[in-house]
């Protein structure tokens, strides 16, 4: 399996776990998350196990497929996976401890739920701190690591199915469109509406609008917040 580089060099997507098993590991694991920066709804990360040198085509950074394309290698991820954990950390527990540590924990929360024992996780981005497994951290892995990639597309599509959930609680603002993220239909529905429940009060816009309706009447707040 390899990913083209825009170069006309393809990536092997299998380099580091064959790096990893020619020094002894010997179960190793693709680690990612979705919703870092969206100012609505939870950050969700994946830890998944894949067969080694499995075929899943078109396998590569979930950001850079179709929707369509997502779920097609969602279901086959899913169907040849040996262990796939997933970690959620809501809203309200973001605004709490903030989204990297919120990050942090979703990833730590999809690697407890393995039951294989794995040797080590291979990361996208930076270190996970208090991961408690051994891990190494590859920059712009999601496009290097088949592994990686399938935690990608699993964290992906999971986060966005639950925030098409939402859609269906709070039509007025459009979440299963923009899933969270700040577009323009969203900042528009944002001021008119007021915050709902699963908006990230420590982001903006969210944090200076909640402001604002704390210092507005009390009805306005009552009938404008939730």
């Amino acid at each position: 399996m390899s990913a083209n580089t825009g170069t006309n060099e393809p990536i092997d997507m299998w380099h580091y776990e064959k790096l990893a098993i020619s020094q002894g590991f010997r179960m190793v694991a693709g680690i990612d998350e979705a919703g870092r920066g969206p100012i609505a709804g939870p950050v969700v990360a994946a830890a998944v196990i894949l067969p080694f040198h499995c075929d899943i085509e078109g396998i590569n950074d979930s950001k850079k497929l179709t929707p369509a394309k997502r779920e097609a290698a969602f279901a086959k991820i899913t169907s040849m996976a040996k262990g796939i954990g997933v970690g959620i950390v809501d809203a309200e527990e973001i605004d709490r401890i903030n989204i990297l540590q919120a990050t942090y924990k979703a990833m730590r929360l999809a690697a407890a739920q393995l039951t294989v024992d794995v040797n080590l996780f291979l990361v996208d981005g930076n270190p996970i701190k208090g991961l408690g497994y051994p891990h190494r951290a590859i920059v712009g892995g999601d496009a290097k690591s088949a592994s990686i990639a399938a935690a990608s597309i699993i964290a992906k599509v999971t986060r966005d199915r639950i925030m098409c959930d939402y859609h269906a609680l709070y039509p007025e603002y459009g979440f299963g469109r923009h899933k969270g993220y700040l577009s323009a239909e969203h900042k528009e529905s944002l001021f008119t509406h007021g915050a709902c429940k699963i908006h990230r009060r420590s982001f903006e816009p969210v944090k200076s609008l909640c402001g604002k309706e704390e210092e507005a009447p009390k009805h306005w707040v009552q009938t404008n917040l939730f």
